[in-house]
């Protein structure tokens, strides 16, 4: 059964980094796709980034620029580095994976995949 936990979200002040972690459990496929969303109440879940086992990525128009996506192979994880956080970056982030080649294009990758984890709270201070 997999399951996808989320880690590393909290209260930071404007201007500093942070890196969420999302840790896999179960069988992984070796053609695979996942990818990290946010969602701030009242508004639609977005896409953040994604990142298929080929290494393609696919970003949000804001994420471009100070949001990194990265994934451990060896240890199933998934990695999401954002930099200079704004008050606008608060949301819970939550990692979604897509097991099997159908996901290598990411060309669904904005609706997510087909697991989602529980999601972590990212609260930027002004």
């Amino acid at each position: 059964q997999v399951q996808l936990v989320e880690s590393g979200g909290g209260l930071v002040q404007t201007g500093e980094s942070l890196r969420l972690s999302c840790s896999m459990s179960g069988r992984m496929f070796s053609l695979n796709a996942w990818g990290w969303y946010r969602q701030v109440p009242g508004r639609q879940r977005e896409l953040v980034a994604a990142i298929s086992s080929e290494g393609k990525t696919k970003y949000g128009d804001y994420a471009k620029g100070r949001f990194t996506i990265a994934r451990d192979d060896a240890e199933k994880t998934l990695y999401l580095s954002i930099a200079s956080l704004k008050p606008e970056d608060t949301a819970v982030y939550y990692c979604s994976l897509g097991l099997g080649s159908g996901y290598l294009d990411l060309e669904d990758a904005d609706n997510g995949f087909e697991y989602w984890g529980q999601g972590t709270q990212v609260t930027v201070s002004s």
